[in-house]
């Protein structure tokens, strides 16, 4: 095939210029078209004597899923060859380096990892938000551009819960890659989003201590063993690991799906705002379980096979990302019982969400005095302490809860800008008071965050005075599980 495909070639418009890969799947070219700007590249698949048939399968997969995908973490699709003829993919050439590229140098710095894990953890989130599953997260399918986003590569062994999965349907042995793949992968299930939040665990672990922790296996035998085994913990390879560093990778690494993060957006949080990591026994594990520990684990594996009955994108939406933005300055305010019931409303409609309070201030005393309520840091702690007490009556455990205090000229810009870096799926926050003019309201933080958020947003007003009624949130907590934006 490689005769026939050389620079200067031309396939349905598109000039072939150097092979810039040349693997057991497939040729990948850089490719130009007239007129056209934009930077391309063509994979063709290998096939006639000697090539497995799972190369044209994974093909038609990725010429599938590829035009379904959008958004800044895959590559743009430009066009597709017919099996009759030439078969091949042209998407965008992404500027970047390869994750594995940046592994050959070393391990990562804690601050590379939080930044490039987030990335990744972001990347996953789009696209299981678009019902598809990766399935090969691995280093060398993920591009870091200089922006430091990451876009995701090579979905030849992909799911999209919208189109056909061919190598399910013709019971096609198709885990992905050994080191990385997912317990419910080798038992066959190719459905769960949940599996590319392990193989984000797995790749951390490697960006972290420069190993993997289940080895390269070479046999279905030692491949099925992370089913039960239990990792050597991160910190024994590494002594500068921290604890909440350990606790999201192994908690991503949990054989049993239910017990991982059950979205990745909880994952890039989490990388994001490791001081409100709640820590559990995992974060100071310094060694494997013994003997009778793995027998244990080997035990209660028996059987186990993970088969949600769920859209990836619905998966997703039973862990919600919920952000209330709480006035701290004006503790007494008559709105915030209101929408402390309100969140209360919200949250007892999930079980697996993800609460961000949220308090916007301004800056700090230019001349700071020697009492600490006149110093940057004590007026810090003060807000973040009249945060807790609002958050206390709802009684939440340490690992769904999360205090922020945020210091912005512009209330509504540092409430949206969080809301988008942090995947918000829901923002409750209170109406403006009633005494306001109602030229007041669209100068008010509320109207530039329901005008411009990304995501579904309830404003809570506060009943009892002429014209309002105390608004209900379960219509906007469906709405942001649907993705739709609601006020």
């Amino acid at each position: 095939m490689r005769e026939r495909l050389q620079p200067g070639t031309e396939i349905d418009g598109f000039r072939l210029d150097e092979c810039i890969h040349s693997g057991a799947q497939g040729l990948i070219f850089r490719v130009t078209r007239p007129d056209d700007p934009a930077q391309m590249i063509m994979k063709v698949p290998r096939f006639g004597q000697g090539e497995a048939a799972e190369n044209l399968i994974s093909f038609e997969t990725e010429a599938n899923i590829m035009p379904a995908l959008s958004g800044p973490h895959v590559p743009r699709f430009f066009a597709a060859g017919s099996l009759e003829h030439t078969p091949y993919l042209v998407t965008e050439w992404v500027e970047g380096e390869s994750l594995e590229s940046l592994l050959k140098r070393g391990t990562l710095r804690a601050d590379q990892i939080q930044g490039v894990g987030a990335a990744l953890a972001d990347a996953l989130h789009s696209l299981h938000r678009q019902d598809a599953i990766h399935l090969d997260l691995k280093p060398d399918n993920a591009i870091v551009k200089p922006n430091g986003s990451v876009v995701l590569i090579d979905f030849g062994l992909a799911h999209h819960a919208r189109y056909p999965d061919l190598l399910a349907q013709e019971k096609r042995f198709a885990a992905g890659s050994a080191p990385y793949i997912s317990p419910e992968q080798m038992l066959g299930t190719r459905s769960d989003p949940r599996s590319d939040i392990f193989s984000l665990g797995v790749v951390l672990y490697e960006m972290v201590t420069g190993e993997l922790p289940f080895g390269i296996p070479r046999t279905l035998a030692g491949m099925r063993d992370r089913l039960w085994m239990d990792p050597i913990p991160p910190s024994a390879h590494s002594i500068e690991t921290t604890p909440w560093l350990q606790e999201i990778i192994l908690r991503c690494l949990e054989p049993n799906a239910a017990e991982r993060y059950q979205s990745a957006a909880h994952v890039a949080f989490d990388l994001r705002h490791p001081h409100q990591v709640a820590l559990t026994a995992r974060a100071v594990k310094s060694r494997q379980d013994g003997f009778i520990g793995q027998i244990r684990r080997w035990w209660l594996a028996r059987g186990e096979h993970s088969a949600p009955r769920r859209l990836p994108n619905v998966q997703v939406a039973t862990a919600p990302v919920i952000m209330v933005a709480v006035d701290t300055s004006h503790p007494h305010d008559e709105r915030l019982p209101a929408l402390q019931r309100v969140t209360g409303q919200v949250l007892s409609l999930s079980a697996e969400f993800r609460l961000a309070c949220v308090s916007v201030i301004g800056a700090g005393p230019m001349v700071e005095g020697k009492d600490e309520s006149t110093t940057a840091s004590g007026i810090h702690r003060e807000h973040l302490v009249r945060l807790r007490h609002w958050v206390a009556p709802l009684q939440l455990p340490p690992h769904r809860l999360a205090l922020h205090v945020l210091v912005a000229a512009s209330p509504a810009e540092a409430l949206l800008e969080f809301a988008r870096q942090n995947h918000v799926d829901l923002i409750l926050l209170g109406a403006p008071r009633p005494s306001q003019h109602a030229l007041a309201w669209w100068r008010s933080a509320a109207s530039t965050v329901t005008a411009h958020a990304h995501c579904s947003v309830h404003v809570v007003r506060v009943p009892g005075h002429a014209g309002e009624v105390e608004s209900t949130p379960g219509d906007a907590l469906q709405a942001a599980a649907a993705g739709q934006a609601r006020v």
